[in-house]
Order: C-alpha cells, then sequence, then structure tokens
C-alpha cells in the first residue's frame, strides 16, 4: 500500500469510526468531543505505528517527541479537526492524516466524515470555475479582522465554516475560492490539508508569501493562504497593504 493511500484508508476508517461513537448516544457536547478525540487518536497512532513504525509521528492529541526532529518523514494528525463542530454534531469537522518529507507537505488525505467525502492528494480533480464574486471562508464563531478586511478590498463574499480542514476542502471542492487564517494554528490544523490543496493545483503559503515547513520544534503555524492561482497575487497584496506601516 502506497502511503497515499495508507492516508486516505485511515482517514476514512477514522472518520466512520468517529460517526459511530457520535451514533451511540454515550456522550453529548464537550464529552462527545473528548471521546472522540480519544479513541479517533488511538486508531491512528496505533495504524500508523504498525504500518510505518520507521516514521516519525506528531499528533494534536499525542505526547509530542523530539525524536521527530531527526527523521525526514513525519505523518501529522489531527483526529479531529474541529472538535466543537463534531460535539455539536455539524457537518464542518474533519480527519487529517498528512505525511511531511523533509519538512515540505509531502500528500494527505482530509476526511469529511459528515459529508462522506475524503479528498486526497493522490486522486486530484478539477477545481470548479470561480463565480465572477469571489467567496472567502472565515471561522463561524470569530472571524479576523485581517481576513475581513482583505475580503472587503477584493469584494469578496464571507462564508463561515467551521473547522480548519472544511474551510481549506471548500476551497479545493469549488464551494469557496479563498481561505486567508491569521489567528494563529498548529502544523496538525494544516499539513494534510495544505497537501490535498497543492495536488489540486492551488496556492498555500504563509500571508508573507513564504513556503509552509512542516515538522519544526515549535509546531505554531501563525497564518495560512490557500486559494486559487490566479487570486493569490491580489491576495497577497491586499495583506500587504493592510500590514504595511502608515
Amino acid at each position: 500500500m502506497t502511503d497515499a493511500e495508507l492516508a486516505a484508508q485511515l482517514a476514512e476508517q477514522a472518520g466512520r469510526l468517529l460517526l459511530d461513537v457520535r451514533a451511540s448516544g454515550q456522550f453529548s457536547g464537550k464529552e462527545l468531543g473528548a471521546a472522540g478525540d480519544e479513541r479517533a487518536n488511538r486508531f491512528l497512532v496505533d495504524a500508523l505505528r504498525r504500518a510505518r513504525p520507521d516514521d516519525g509521528l506528531l499528533s494534536e492529541e499525542e505526547k509530542d517527541s523530539a525524536e521527530r526532529l531527526e527523521m525526514s518523514r513525519v505523518w501529522i494528525i489531527d483526529p479531529i479537526d474541529g472538535t466543537r463542530e463534531f460535539g455539536e454534531e455539524r457537518s464542518d469537522w474533519a480527519v487529517h492524516v498528512g505525511l511531511a518529507i523533509d519538512g515540505k507537505p509531502a500528500l494527505g488525505a482530509v476526511a469529511l466524515p459528515g459529508l462522506g467525502l475524503v479528498l486526497r492528494s493522490d486522486q486530484p480533480q478539477s477545481v470548479p470555475v470561480a463565480p465572477h464574486q469571489l467567496r472567502m471562508v472565515v471561522s463561524r464563531t470569530r472571524p479576523a479582522a485581517e481576513a475581513v478586511s482583505v475580503a472587503m478590498t477584493l469584494g469578496a463574499e464571507l462564508v463561515p465554516m467551521g473547522s480548519a480542514g472544511a474551510k481549506a476542502m471548500a476551497v479545493v471542492r469549488g464551494e469557496a475560492d479563498i481561505y486567508l487564517h491569521t489567528g494563529g494554528q498548529y502544523e496538525w490544523d494544516s499539513c494534510a490539508p495544505v497537501a490535498v490543496a497543492i495536488a489540486h493545483g492551488l496556492h498555500a503559503s504563509r500571508v508573507d508569501g513564504s513556503p509552509l515547513i512542516y515538522n519544526r520544534a515549535d509546531t505554531y503555524m501563525p497564518d495560512l493562504l490557500i486559494c486559487r492561482q490566479e487570486h493569490a497575487e491580489a491576495v497577497l497584496a491586499a495583506i500587504r497593504d493592510l500590514t504595511k506601516p502608515e
């Protein structure tokens, strides 16, 4: 089984496990999120350690180890991206299984279990044509001021949505055109989605245009831009104008 096939299989299986946890009726609210995180994390971690024992591993729900920093290949996973949405029984949450090789997001799979979908870096599809008015996905609970300002500059419609993976895949699926995040994330929030987005021909970078680098000692990632290639320069220019000194 290839790495990409493994990523897709595990993301899909973890998604089904999470739907079963939710359907069991044993948990609700925050308890549901905690139970889902624990069970999906254990499934993914155990499966990856069996299938790829020589690779490094970084998970939101697992104690980190400095050993991964010496490894070329590191799996970066988020058992539930959007625990709040999962606990609220919404559909805009995801499972991320990504592989970074020498710091680059080499491949990944993002499951959207609530929609019955798995988007894969090894099976790219054509991204639908953008409409006349661009659409920017933003947090449904706390839209970043920078994203709102850039949307106003570009005349883009704001589309509130839950998890990072759901937002990124909305661009891949043609439901949105820009995902701009400046509120801070961690490597597991974006590794798999970025790998999938790049494989589908989209632009993915930091908001200053620099590359996204993974498997660092500090897993915090301040910002992220995923959008169609033809809109990247306009978005980056709007960000520069927003942040330049008066």
